[in-house]
């Protein structure tokens, strides 16, 4: 078995299309509807066979709730994983986001943290291991 899709919920597709491919450099891999329904995908530039994340319509009552709940929690809706978490954030605040959390240095790794702007934390983690 392997992982193919995780899935986030947003609240709205189309700002978060732009976010994760013009913010964070992901690529669109998916996007079709039938009856409503959207289904949308994303995946890494550089690995666009690998894994796709889902922006999913939180219009889904569960899916809004649990947004909501795990961002009031403030915690990350999904954690990725850099080689450079400093050079990531650079690039990011260059765009025009701000920071939740500055890159930090915690056990085994320095993170930081962002909002997507569609209701979630972003973790971006580079391990010192």
């Amino acid at each position: 078995m392997k992982i193919k899709v995780t899935t986030i919920y947003v609240d709205d597709q189309d700002k978060a299309l732009a976010f994760y491919t013009d913010v964070l450099g992901f690529t669109k891999k998916n996007d079709f509807g039938n009856g409503g329904y959207r289904w949308l995908t994303v995946v890494p530039a550089e690995d666009p066979e690998g894994v796709e994340l889902q922006l999913a319509s939180n219009a889904n009552p569960a899916g809004k709730a649990y947004q909501q709940a795990t961002f009031q929690q403030g915690q990350p809706a999904i954690q990725f994983f850099t080689d450079d978490v400093k050079a990531d954030c650079d690039a990011i605040k260059a765009k025009g986001v701000t920071l939740r959390m500055e890159p930090t240095d915690v056990t085994a790794s320095t993170i930081a943290q962002l909002d997507d702007g569609c209701g979630n934390i972003i973790q971006l983690t580079q391990l010192n291991w």
